[in-house]
């Protein structure tokens, strides 16, 4: 008897549970529905007919063939435009993951003349708005198309070397800090071994950073495959637009603006990205926080 008494005693009261851990869960659950909620209207909008956005009810229909009309249609080259953004995210994000990972070793292993600064440097630039730097993106490509077509505007290259001039600082950081927390006694070791500065690197380090190169391709695909004003730029045919800028002339015309359609090829466009986040899931956190503490 005693026991269960005090068993009794000891379990909290409802008040006291809502005030220390359920206001928790329903911050929680607000943010899952508000977070949640967007999603589920663009779904529920490419399952209509109507072409519109009013949509009183969610899924109140289950019409595909808004799916059906933009992949096999023949006024918007909707598959070109997949592969137009599969390409430039995809060849960015590589190069600029290899390029800041390189910048990283160098700045956390080597010494050399102007290596402080020039993390510096980094940390500065990065404190301006990339929309500053519109007007001058279009000038330099405007000026390279007279002289080198082939990274000039209406370009795919030309698109990919302005991703890459925005994304090498921040990735480079970010790499920086990881590569710090990388023991400094194994490339010592290898050293000993007889090991260069290249092999150390390809065969050791690379392998021990994998977590933030598969973060820093993400968030390169990501926010590559998702721009709309840099491509809308460089671009001026129908043939050359990625995803955004395509989608985008679908609701351009304010008299006759096909939502269903367009809700259609986000779906479309955001199902590779999602199978992509969930297959590097379990790199995201560690790539994240690895670098956090020693840098």
């Amino acid at each position: 008897m005693s026991t269960s008494t005090s068993l009794q005693k000891k379990k909290p009261s409802f008040s006291k549970w809502a005030k220390q851990i359920g206001w928790k869960h329903l911050v929680a659950l607000l943010m899952i529905v508000y977070a949640t909620f967007p999603i589920l209207y663009i779904l529920s909008t490419s399952l209509t007919d109507m072409g519109g956005i009013e949509n009183k009810t969610l899924f109140g229909q289950f019409y595909l063939g808004n799916y059906k009309d933009l992949i096999w249609s023949t006024t918007y080259p909707y598959r070109t435009w997949l592969w137009n953004t599969f390409f430039i995210a995809s060849v960015t994000a590589v190069i600029s993951v290899f390029i800041s990972a390189c910048a990283a070793y160098s700045f956390s292993r080597l010494r050399f003349r102007g290596r402080r600064p020039g993390l510096l440097a980094l940390i500065l630039v990065q404190m301006f708005p990339s929309v500053l730097g519109i007007v001058a993106v279009y000038g330099i490509l405007s000026a390279l198309t007279d002289y080198i077509p082939a990274i000039g505007l209406g370009t795919k290259w030309g698109l990919i070397l302005v991703y890459l001039g925005g994304s090498l600082g921040a990735g480079t950081y970010l790499m920086y800090g990881f590569f710090n927390s990388v023991p400094k006694e194994l490339d010592e070791a290898a050293k000993i071994d007889g090991a260069t500065h290249t092999q150390i690197y390809f065969q050791i380090i690379l392998r021990l950073v994998a977590p933030i190169l598969a973060v820093m391709g993400l968030l390169s695909f990501i926010g590559t495959s998702s721009d709309f004003v840099l491509a809308s730029i460089v671009f001026n045919k129908s043939s050359q637009y990625t995803v955004a800028v395509g989608l985008g002339t679908l609701i351009s015309d304010p008299f006759s603006k096909d939502w269903a359609l367009f809700s259609a090829g986000a779906i479309i466009a955001a199902t590779p990205i999602v199978i992509l986040f969930i297959s590097l899931q379990r790199y995201i956190v560690s790539g994240l926080t690895g670098g956090a503490v020693k840098g």
